[in-house]
């Protein structure tokens, strides 16, 4: 296995793990958790989620380019723009395949994989100072998941090769 292809799978099962943590966290969300100290991970998951896609969009980065100096950014629009343009396709029509119709965006009647990264592209650091307060922000927080997910599973399908199969004689 080549330096590149582990380091990228690396890269993507960090990312992977991040999105399993985030599902065992507790529903609710602002206002909606009878004991405030049940809510203490608000905020926390629009922000893993984001550090998850970021992780997920490197690898794509180290295994499009046999690179694993990816660019130190958090912002998931300039990443998605480094990959190489067979994979920036790739995710898109993947993305309207198995993600539109299940999260349609009423603002727009064509929407892509770079209206949900261009919408979050900087979730991971608001998010991660929520604290700080004075922004307004929001989080789509199942399509974002979706497209997350989606972004994964096209990343395996590049490096999964399926278990040999004898061809059955007639």
């Amino acid at each position: 296995m080549s330096a590149r292809l582990s380091t990228a799978i690396r890269i993507g099962d960090a990312a992977r793990a991040i999105l399993r943590k985030t599902r065992s966290f507790p529903d609710g969300g602002f206002g909606e958790c009878e004991d405030l100290r049940h809510g203490n991970h608000i905020g926390v998951e629009p922000m893993l989620l984001a550090l998850s896609m970021e992780l997920a969009l490197k690898a794509w980065f180290v295994f499009d380019y046999d690179d694993p100096n990816v660019a130190k950014s958090h912002d998931l629009l300039k990443l998605f723009d480094s990959l190489k343009p067979e994979s920036q396709e790739k995710l898109d029509a993947e993305f309207k395949r198995s993600v539109v119709p299940y999260h349609p965006n009423c603002l727009f009647m064509d929407y892509d994989i770079r209206h949900t990264l261009f919408q979050h592209k900087d979730a991971f650091i608001d998010w991660r100072y929520l604290h700080e307060g004075g922004k307004t922000m929001s989080f789509e927080q199942s399509a974002f998941e979706a497209t997350l997910e989606m972004v994964l599973r096209e990343f395996e399908k590049r490096y999964y090769v399926e278990p040999f199969k004898p061809l059955l004689s007639s």
